[in-house]
């Protein structure tokens, strides 16, 4: 993941290195290299993702001529990409975001016991079916919708028997399919609120800066502007659920009309035809993504 860049780009390559300083071990092997079960590891796989995306923004920048103050009308980021979009926006050092993203995973894995937690994906249903579902499979325990990706893309999140009886419920309520995801801890839901003060207390220490192009949030579904918001949204959002959906929508209502996904993976452009009608996406993740989009000279003017 992100090795193409880093072999190709001197911009991409600064990124890493500053990471890597910033965690003082070379998370950059593992990421070009892994071992994929290390990799994965959410105190690693947070600051590795944030690496890739804002490797590619830097070579954006350098190759491209992306200027986000000029070039975005809203950043946006699912989850841990909040604080990629943060950094791309200037908000937030690549070294805070990487050490801040360290802590949120080690945080997150430890605010629940490896096997008591679990989410699961309920596919074609819409947000208000989900957590009807969810209410009823609780049964005293924590179950919740934690994102909303799209319509009838919904995932619960939960202690794990609340969300195994959620499957069981889902297929009679309407669901196509209820699938349990393979994640290490039950994120975006109260379970979380020992890494939520985890968060808090390391929020605390960082400069926020206001962004280059509005931060839409995870938790709002609106922009923010302000350091201070900013910082109490990131501190709910680990507790708090994923609006993307609705964030979308907003971004699309507001007159955009082309979303870029950038970084690794092409899920969320895939997820722009059913959030947001008439727009398009793409990703940029790779040397060749890159040149097809100097190539196009999208970022040659000021829209």
């Amino acid at each position: 993941m992100g090795r193409a860049l880093s072999d190709s780009f001197a911009a991409a390559r600064a990124v890493f290195e500053e990471v890597d300083a910033a965690l003082g071990e070379s998370l950059s092997a593992t990421i070009f290299e892994g071992p994929e079960d290390k990799l994965t590891l959410t105190a690693n796989a947070q600051p590795a993702l944030m690496a890739v995306s804002l490797a590619a923004i830097r070579v954006l920048e350098a190759e491209a001529g992306l200027d986000v103050a000029r070039h975005a009308a809203f950043v946006a980021g699912h989850s841990l990409g909040e604080y990629s979009a943060l950094a791309a926006a200037g908000a937030l050092s690549i070294s805070d975001a990487a050490r801040l993203l360290r802590i949120r995973g080690e945080a997150m894995q430890k605010a629940v016991p490896v096997g008591e937690g679990a989410m699961a994906a309920l596919l074609g249903l819409d947000l208000d079916a989900a957590r009807a579902v969810a209410a009823e499979a609780a049964e005293g325990d924590v179950c919740a919708a934690a994102n909303d990706n799209a319509p009838g893309q919904v995932v619960i999140s939960g202690a794990r028997a609340a969300v195994e009886r959620a499957i069981a419920l889902a297929k009679p309520r309407g669901a196509k399919r209820a699938v349990l995801l393979p994640v290490s801890a039950p994120f975006h839901c109260a379970l979380m609120r020992p890494a939520a003060e985890a968060m808090r207390e390391a929020l605390a220490g960082v400069k926020l800066q206001a962004p280059k192009a509005p931060l839409v949030a995870n938790v709002t579904a609106s922009p923010l502007t302000d350091p201070e918001d900013i910082r109490t949204r990131l501190v709910e959002q680990v507790t708090g659920a994923v609006r993307w959906r609705e964030s979308m929508g907003f971004m699309a209502g507001a007159g955009v009309t082309h979303f870029v996904e950038v970084g690794a993976g092409k899920v969320l452009a895939g997820l722009v035809k059913r959030n947001a009608e008439g727009a398009t996406g793409e990703s940029v993740g790779t040397p060749e993504d890159v040149a097809r989009v100097v190539a196009a000279g999208a970022f040659a003017g000021d829209a």
